[in-house]
């Protein structure tokens, strides 16, 4: 078996990795937008099943800080927050598209009401445009929750499970060599 594959980031800091306007410990900070950025992209890049490691290179003085030593659960800590921020993402999301479908059918089923009622009035050329036109409108009402429950979840879905895995990824903290 293929050890895990290395996602390596560089820096000359080891706070260049963290929001430098956050004012919680390290271990609770949240990582700077860029770090955190190129992170996700670099582990979406693999198949989710790929066993991945975050190697992060610093100089060997930044290693000595006593900051270093939390890394791992730092980032960890990280991405398990950006677990729970998706899932609520999803859960509005679901909750939105429940709402949305319910009126949507309500909308529809005026929408046929009408379109029978036009159709006992008089059946004209103009009456039968008219009744189509209704059963159009309240099948297009009906896109924007078919289009959530159909296609808006699965992205979320997805960051998800990469922030699921980035939650427990290893990560290792190395000499970098060669300037930054």
């Amino acid at each position: 078996m293929v050890g895990p594959v290395n996602v390596e980031i560089r820096f000359t800091r080891l706070h260049q990795l963290f929001n430098a306007l956050d004012p919680s410990p390290l271990s609770q900070r949240e990582l700077d937008a860029e770090a955190d950025a190129y992170i996700v992209d670099s582990v979406d890049e693999y198949p989710l099943p790929t066993p991945l490691k975050l190697v992060i290179h610093l100089p060997a003085d930044q290693l000595d800080l006593p900051e270093s030593r939390g890394l791992e659960a730092a980032v960890r800590n990280h991405y398990a927050w950006r677990l729970v921020d998706a899932r609520r993402k999803m859960r509005s999301l679901f909750r939105q598209g429940r709402i949305s479908l319910f009126i949507g059918l309500a909308f529809l089923f005026l929408c046929g009401a009408a379109r029978a009622f036009t159709l006992t009035l008089a059946p004209t050329t103009a009456s039968e445009i008219m009744a189509e036109g209704l059963l159009i409108l309240g099948w297009v009402a009906m896109w924007r929750p078919l289009d959530t429950f159909l296609y808006d979840w699965w992205p979320i879905r997805h960051r998800c499970r990469l922030f699921e895995k980035l939650s427990a990824v290893p990560v290792e903290s190395r000499p970098a060599s060669g300037p930054a």
